[in-house]
C-alpha cells in the first residue's frame, strides 16, 4: 500500500525523524510531501566549503543527513518529497541500484513538470536532478535529488522549486555544482500553485509505485484568499445519523476565525447546539463506592482533574476502577483548539509545589493507574516538560509500582524536552492526533498533523508504549478516519482511543454528525487489523477511558 500525504509546512528534523521511523518500522510504502522553513542540508560526503555563509546569520539552520549528494537548500515555495519505499528485487542498496532509483525519480519529476506546463525539462549527463533546457549551453536545475537506499528501502528524496526565493541558493554552491544555475517554475514564467504541483506529483507517484493500492490525505492548502473549489462540501458531506435532525449553516455564534478555518477545510454545516443528543450519547450515572471515596479524598487537595474539569462521562467508571487523570502546569492553555473548553487567557506561573501535591493525592486515593496531562505551555522554554518529569518522579518516589501514563502536548516540536521526559520511563506515552489531516488546522490550528505523528514516532523509537486519540463528528469521512488510523499504525501506536465530539459552547466547533455505535466498532476492527494492539472506540470514549485495562497487557513486567 502506498500512502501519500501532503503535510504542509514541517520542521526539517521532524521530517527526518518521521521518515526514519517509517523507514525502519513500517511495512507500507509512503510518500511524504512537505515544505520546510529555511534550512541548508548536507549529505554524507558534503563539502562544507560549499556553504558560503553562517546559516544562523540569515535565519536558517544547517543539518547533516544520511543521504547522498552535497549541500542544498530547502525552504518555502519548494516542494520536498520523501518516498519511503521497498523496491522490489533490491536488497543491497549498491551504487548501481541507487542510480537506477535516482533515474526513476528523475523520470517521475520530468513527467510532473510537463504535466504542470514546463515540458522542456530533462537530464544533464553527469549531473543528477532535473534541468530546464538540458541540451542548451546553460541548463538550469529545477529539481534536486538526494537519497538513501539500504536493504531495498529508500529514504530522503527530491526537492522541486515551485515559487522558491532563488536568492537563498546564492549562499551555497548547490550540490557542489558551480557551472550551472538554479531556477524555479516561477522564474520560468510559470505561475502554478503548490496544490497543483502536489496533485501532479501524487498522480505520477501512484502510477509509479501504487500497484498494490494507495490512499491519500492532505492538510489544507494555504491560499491568499479562501478557495473552496478543491474542498467542495459535497465531497465530504455525511448524512445525519438521526433522520430529520435539523441542520444549520455554521452556527452564527461560532467565532469568525473558526468558521473561516472550517470553510477552508470544506466543512460548512453543523448540528444545532440546541438539538437533542441521540440516545446512545447519554451517560450512565453510577455513584459507586470507589467514585465516592476518590471524590472525598481529592477535593480538599486543591488539584485539577480532567475527569471533573471536562465533565467526562466516564468519571464514575474510571474512578470506580482506581484510575484518574490529573492536569498539571496550571489551568490556562497557550493554544485555542476549536474543541476544547480549557481557559486560554495568559498562563499563570508554574506551581512548583504541584508535583508533590499530585503525588500525595495519588497515594491517598490508592490509584492503580494514573494519567498525567497538561495544558500546552508554549510560554515555557521546555513546553512544560519539566512539570511532567517532576510529577512522574514525585509519584514514583511514593508509589513505585503504580502505572503512570503521560498525556503530553507536542512541546512545540522540540526533541530535547521530549527525550528528557522519555528518559524518566513513563509506562505509557500518550499524545493525541485528535482528527484527520484535512481538519487539523480547523480543529487545532497551533498544532500539526506531521508534528503529532513525529512525537509518537520519537516515543516509539525510544521503546515506549505509545497511545493516541481521535475525536470524530467534526466533518471527517469514514475513509479519512480509517486513513488516520493507518498513519497511527505506521508510527507504531500501541493504543488508540476514538470517541464522539461534544460541543462545549456555541463558540466552539459545531458537531457535524452523530456517529453511530456500529461505526465505532467498524473503526476498532480496522485499527486492530492494521496492527494497533488495543483500540478503545465508542460514543463516550475519551483519552483516558479504560486506560488501565488498555495498558495492562502491554506494559513490560520485570
Amino acid at each position: 500500500m502506498l500512502r501519500v500525504r501532503w503535510l504542509g509546512r514541517v520542521a526539517y528534523q521532524e521530517s527526518v525523524d518521521l521518515q526514519r521511523h517509517l523507514f525502519n518500522s513500517s511495512s507500507d510504502d509512503h510518500l511524504l510531501l512537505v515544505e520546510h522553513e529555511h534550512v541548508f542540508t548536507g549529505g554524507s560526503n558534503a563539502n562544507l566549503s560549499n556553504l558560503l555563509i553562517e546559516p544562523t546569520s540569515v535565519g536558517a539552520s544547517y543539518q547533516s543527513v544520511d543521504r547522498g549528494g552535497d549541500i542544498t537548500y530547502h525552504g518555502p515555495g519548494q516542494l520536498t518529497g520523501y518516498p519511503i519505499l521497498s523496491l522490489p528485487g533490491r536488497r543491497g542498496g549498491g551504487l548501481a541500484e541507487t542510480r537506477g532509483y535516482v533515474s526513476q525519480l528523475e523520470e517521475l519529476l520530468i513527467s510532473v513538470l510537463a504535466d504542470v506546463g514546463l515540458p522542456n525539462c530533462g537530464r544533464v549527463n553527469g549531473y543528477p536532478g532535473v534541468w530546464v533546457e538540458p541540451d542548451s549551453a546553460s541548463p538550469q536545475k529545477i529539481a534536486a535529488i538526494g537519497v538513501r537506499l539500504s536493504r531495498g528501502r529508500t529514504m530522503h528524496g527530491f526537492a522541486v522549486n515551485v515559487g522558491t526565493d532563488l536568492s537563498w541558493f546564492d549562499r551555497i554552491i548547490p550540490c557542489g555544482i558551480s557551472d550551472f544555475g538554479i531556477t524555479s517554475m516561477q522564474d520560468q514564467g510559470l505561475e502554478v500553485s503548490m496544490e497543483k504541483v502536489v496533485k501532479a506529483v501524487t498522480r505520477r507517484a501512484i502510477e509509479t509505485w501504487g500497484d498494490n493500492g494507495h490512499d491519500q490525505a492532505n492538510v489544507v492548502f494555504r491560499h491568499p484568499k479562501t478557495d473552496l473549489t478543491a474542498f467542495s462540501n459535497t465531497q465530504h458531506k455525511q448524512k445525519s445519523a438521526i433522520e430529520n435532525m435539523p441542520v444549520v449553516l455554521r452556527n452564527r455564534e461560532t467565532t469568525e476565525r473558526r468558521r473561516r478555518r472550517l470553510d477552508d477545510a470544506g466543512v460548512t454545516e453543523g448540528l444545532s447546539i440546541t438539538q437533542r443528543k441521540p440516545p446512545w450519547m447519554k451517560a450512565h450515572i453510577d455513584l459507586n463506592d470507589g467514585y465516592r471515596r476518590l471524590r472525598s479524598t481529592l477535593h480538599p487537595m486543591n488539584l485539577a482533574t480532567v475527569c471533573e474539569e471536562a465533565g467526562c462521562p466516564n468519571i464514575y467508571e474510571c474512578w470506580g476502577e482506581g484510575t484518574a487523570t490529573f492536569m498539571i502546569n496550571g489551568k490556562r492553555c497557550t493554544r485555542a483548539c476549536g474543541f476544547c473548553l480549557v481557559d486560554t487567557r495568559n498562563p499563570e506561573p508554574r506551581d512548583y509545589d504541584e508535583p508533590r501535591r499530585v503525588a500525595e493525592a495519588v497515594t491517598a486515593m490508592g490509584l492503580a493507574h494514573v494519567v498525567i496531562t497538561a495544558v500546552a505551555r508554549d510560554d515555557l522554554d521546555d513546553g512544560g516538560s519539566l512539570g511532567f518529569i517532576e510529577t512522574v518522579n514525585a509519584i514514583r518516589s511514593r508509589v513505585p509500582d503504580i502505572a503512570i501514563e503521560t498525556l503530553i502536548p507536542d512541546f512545540g516540536g522540540q526533541l530535547q524536552p521530549l527525550k528528557a521526559l522519555l528518559s524518566e520511563g513513563p509506562d505509557v506515552v500518550n499524545h493525541n492526533l485528535e482528527t484527520v489531516a484535512r481538519l487539523q488546522r480547523a480543529v487545532r490550528p497551533n498544532a500539526g498533523y506531521a508534528r503529532s505523528l513525529t512525537v509518537l514516532a520519537r516515543a516509539k523509537a525510544h521503546g515506549s508504549v505509545t497511545k493516541s486519540g481521535l475525536i470524530v463528528g467534526l466533518g471527517e469521512s469514514d475513509d479519512e478516519l480509517t486513513t488516520a488510523l493507518a498513519d497511527l499504525a505506521s508510527v507504531g501506536a500501541d493504543i488508540v482511543t476514538i470517541g464522539q465530539y461534544l460541543r462545549p459552547t456555541s463558540a466552539h466547533l459545531p458537531v457535524h454528525r452523530w456517529v453511530q455505535p456500529e461505526t465505532f466498532e467498524m473503526w476498532a476492527d480496522k485499527g486492530r487489523e492494521m496492527g494497533i494492539r488495543h483500540v478503545e472506540a465508542g460514543p463516550l470514549t475519551r483519552s483516558s477511558h479504560r486506560a488501565s485495562a488498555a495498558a495492562r497487557g502491554l506494559l513490560r513486567t520485570p
